[in-house]
């Protein structure tokens, strides 16, 4: 399925479009637009969106989600490391309105150098994916012990 988001994707971005490519949807493509184009190429190109206005999981939902916890809470919701996953991701998206903690403040910090360090958001996505594959699997280990 295609996916379009908005361009120079950092913390939720990121981590949503990593989400859907490891745990939801395997095949997605991303096309990554001005935030006033997501919702007229999701209606024209059948794509969904994410993290934009008129997005099918907008930046904020109505219960206050990001988009990663949105995904996750409709098709994760049973993975505790994803869960947690989207606590971290929550915390970093909105960092300036609810403060930091230790992880979602590191998160923050590396998800905004992405654009600083790679050729565009495909790049970004391919780097990124490491990241959150280790931050992942960190999680898993402290919660089930070692694997």
């Amino acid at each position: 399925m295609l996916w379009v988001t908005r361009h120079t994707i950092r913390i939720n971005r990121s981590a949503t479009a990593w989400l859907l490519r490891r745990f939801i949807d395997p095949t997605a493509t991303f096309r990554f637009v001005l935030a006033e184009e997501v919702a007229e190429v999701q209606r024209r190109e059948g794509a969904r969106g994410f993290d934009a206005p008129g997005a099918t999981y907008p930046h904020r939902d109505e219960r206050g989600r990001c988009s990663f916890e949105a995904l996750v809470d409709e098709h994760c919701a049973r993975d505790p490391a994803l869960v947690e996953l989207a606590r971290i991701v929550h915390g970093a998206d909105f960092a300036d309105e609810i403060g930091y903690t230790p992880e979602s403040a590191g998160l923050r910090a590396i998800a905004h150098g992405f654009p600083l360090v790679t050729r565009d958001d495909h790049d970004t996505l391919e780097r990124a994916t490491f990241l959150y594959d280790a931050l992942y699997a960190h999680l898993q280990v402290r919660r089930d012990g070692a694997p």
